[in-house]
């Protein structure tokens, strides 16, 4: 079966160092919470808000050790007004044997507020 983790993170500027270095700590936490393996991994995507152009969020895969061979995407997330700033979404799709309900999705700092029916109390 294949599943999705969701995860998001927020940067407080338009500068590729903090894009890579947030995106890296959100993936390998998402990673960690859901016992993912490199090998378990179809694809992933990266959505960015208008604001963010600064890089690519997805070169941070390749600070990862093992993940030299997972499929990766860049792409700029729909603008919708008032929506939340410098923002850097994550799909993962990955082969898992979990139920729907036990995948735990992450948000860190203010990608919170995006789903907080998703976030359990120690991401918060």
């Amino acid at each position: 079966m294949t599943r999705g983790l969701r995860g998001a993170t927020t940067v407080l500027q338009n500068e590729e160092n903090q894009m890579v270095e947030n995106t890296r700590i959100l993936i390998e936490e998402m990673v960690e919470k859901n016992n993912v393996h490199p090998t378990d991994i179809s694809h992933v995507f990266i959505s960015v808000t208008k604001d963010l152009n600064a890089g690519f969020p997805a070169k941070s895969l390749r600070k990862i050790p093992g993940w030299t061979f997972v499929p990766v995407m860049c792409m700029q997330e729909i603008d919708v007004p008032n929506s939340l700033p410098k923002c850097i979404r994550v799909m993962m799709v990955v082969n898992t044997s979990e139920d729907q309900n036990k995948i735990q999705h992450v948000f860190h700092h203010e990608a919170v507020r995006l789903r907080p029916d998703l976030v359990k109390e120690e991401n918060k």
